[in-house]
């Protein structure tokens, strides 16, 4: 999969545009269903995209395949934003504004848990490797931070993610994103050198 992107190398450019398509309206699906909507549906998804679901079962062969994918679509566009966010911002922006774009991917992940963990019970981990590739987001952005004097450098990378995640775990839901936002901003300034 090409970074930051559901692509994959090789796929034509118009089958390329029909994955995101269908990525895209199944996030739209499923958070709608988380809520209060109805079940989405593979054909709904589908035609919410503009494609037959001749097209989303080759791209997507299960239920369980776009969830899947959907995850790490997500996982893969948050992780490239970090890279994005550091050529635009001032370091410790980029790491808050990072870290708005974690709670977006926490809450998409509720919406898909119900099936992602179905996958784990089946011996499948759409997990692996998910923990590292975030660490190293968030250290890009540290390192650069630490290089412009934005923030500290006595504070390991993988402390800042558990931090973020606590917070996301108390307050991720959509209605308290406001709260979520605080948080997140009382966090960063303690990761400003004093």
């Amino acid at each position: 999969m090409a970074s930051g992107t559901g692509t994959r190398p090789g796929l034509r450019a118009d089958a390329a545009r029909n994955r995101e398509l269908l990525l895209a309206a199944a996030v739209r699906a499923f958070t709608a269903e988380s809520r209060g909507g109805p079940a989405p549906t593979l054909d709904g998804i589908a035609k919410d995209a503009g494609v037959g679901i001749g097209t989303l079962y080759r791209h997507f062969p299960s239920r369980d395949a776009l969830v899947e994918a959907v995850y790490r679509n997500e996982l893969d566009r948050l992780c490239a934003a970090a890279e994005q966010l550091r050529a635009e911002l001032p370091a410790d922006r980029a790491l808050r504004a990072w870290m708005d774009r974690f709670v977006d991917y926490v809450i998409t992940k509720k919406h898909l848990a119900d099936t992602l963990h179905a996958l784990v019970a089946c011996g499948h981990n759409p997990f692996a490797q998910s923990r590292e590739r975030m660490i190293d987001a968030v250290r890009i952005l540290h390192r650069a931070g630490i290089e412009d004097g934005t923030l500290r450098a006595d504070v390991d990378a993988a402390d800042v993610l558990v931090g973020t995640s606590g917070i996301c775990m108390a307050v991720a839901d959509p209605s308290n994103r406001e709260q979520a936002g605080r948080l997140l901003d009382l966090l960063v300034d303690g990761l400003r050198p004093r």
